[in-house]
This record gives C-alpha cells, sequence and structure tokens, in this order.
C-alpha cells in the first residue's frame, strides 16, 4: 500500500527550522491565478495562527510553493 505523504515526511527536530517544497502535479502552471495563490495565503496564514508554525521566508513560483520556517510539535 502506497503512503500518503503526511505518513512519509515528519518533523525530526523542532529546534531548526525546515525547509518545504510543494509541488503541483505534473509542473502545471496552476498559480497564476489569484484565486489560488489566495487559497494558499489564507491555509498558510491559519497553519501560522493556529497550528504553530513560524515562517521565516516564503515564495510562491507559477508551479510551486517554497517556505522555511519551524514547525512546533
Amino acid at each position: 500500500m502506497k503512503k500518503r505523504m503526511s505518513e512519509k515526511y515528519k518533523v525530526i527536530d523542532s529546534t531548526v527550522p525546515t525547509f518545504i517544497t510543494i509541488t503541483v502535479v505534473d509542473w502545471v502552471d496552476l498559480f497564476v491565478r489569484p484565486i489560488y495563490y489566495n487559497i494558499l495565503d489564507e491555509s498558510l496564514n491559519y497553519c501560522i495562527k493556529e497550528k504553530g508554525l513560524s515562517v521565516h521566508a516564503y515564495v510562491y513560483m507559477t508551479s510551486h510553493t517554497r517556505w522555511r520556517g519551524y514547525i512546533s510539535t
């Protein structure tokens, strides 16, 4: 059985920054429309306010996003 991503990748040490890249399947240019990167903004802000995420930097590109920060466990 194939594992879901949330089961494969875990934060091991929450005292060091984590670097994450999230890619759209087949590198499709999805984030060229404001409605889609607004969803990313809302999700990122939710995780900051409600889940203990601390973001140092992030960037949205047309087919992927990258961010660096701490995740409290």
